[in-house]
């Protein structure tokens, strides 16, 4: 692990100073949380999983043209990235009624919905990341029209990819949480995706049976998660090293 005093610390990962200017190196614990940290454990190996699953549909997403942190994997824990100033909006999107909406809206888990949802949260723990408005957003000043109009927009294009990519290893996409920021180039601001893509920030269910292959197999004591996360990469061609129990 990198020996430098952390800048920041999640309740899945730790941020540190990079090796160059405009750069961060981003390491993936194995500690799991569900329900705003209320459910706290440690999954030996999660973070293992997460960052090998996580490169791989960022440097996809990134051949589509959409731009993200990600640079390169640099250890079995760890990525480099690019040093963004990270919005502090969560991107929901939901495909398929599951999680919070069912009880927030009556709705009954594993029900389609008519169209692709895109909700909006404040990225604040300490408030319980509360749904928002695209209205609070400019409000507060948290992000401008334009570039929520771009989150959106690559929101829903990384949407379209993902189900495709997870519909064609026999996986159902059912939401998933993204985060963006801004960096700073010689020719301006420019939105970025951030964060991660992985089984801990998307619902993933097998096509055929609809078994949970993400978190929730941690939040509802399902057991197996590190044995559905290496199942993910497998089926999406990952090559991850050995886990030990």
């Amino acid at each position: 692990m990198t020996q430098n005093t952390p800048l920041y610390e999640g309740k899945a990962k730790v941020i540190f100073e990079g090796p160059e200017d405009g750069t961060l190196i981003q390491h993936f614990k194995d500690d799991a949380t569900a329900f705003n940290a209320q459910k706290k454990d440690v999954i030996s190996g999660k973070g293992i999983l997460n960052n090998y699953i996580s490169e791989h549909i960022m440097m996809a997403v990134g051949e589509l043209g959409i731009p993200n942190h990600f640079i390169s994997r640099i250890s079995d824990r760890e990525q480099l990235i690019r040093k963004l100033e990270i919005i502090p909006v969560e991107v929901v999107v939901r495909n398929v009624a599951a999680g919070s909406i069912c009880p927030r809206l009556g709705l009954e888990e594993g029900s389609m919905l008519n169209n692709t949802l895109v909700e909006f949260c404040l990225k604040d723990d300490s408030l319980g990341d509360p749904i928002i408005a695209p209205e609070h957003i400019f409000t507060f000043g948290w992000a401008t029209p334009e570039e929520l109009e771009i989150i959106v927009e690559d929101t829903l294009r990384i949407n379209d990819f993902l189900t495709g990519l997870f519909l064609g290893i026999g996986v159902r996409l059912i939401d998933f949480k993204l985060e963006f920021g801004r960096y700073d180039t010689e020719d301006g601001i420019e939105i970025m995706l951030a964060d991660e893509i992985s089984p801990d920030n998307c619902r993933l269910w097998d096509a055929e049976t609809n078994e949970k292959m993400d978190k929730d197999r941690f939040r509802r004591d399902l057991g197996g998660l590190v044995e559905a996360y290496q199942e993910i990469a497998r089926r999406l061609g990952v090559k991850v090293p050995q886990i030990d129990p």
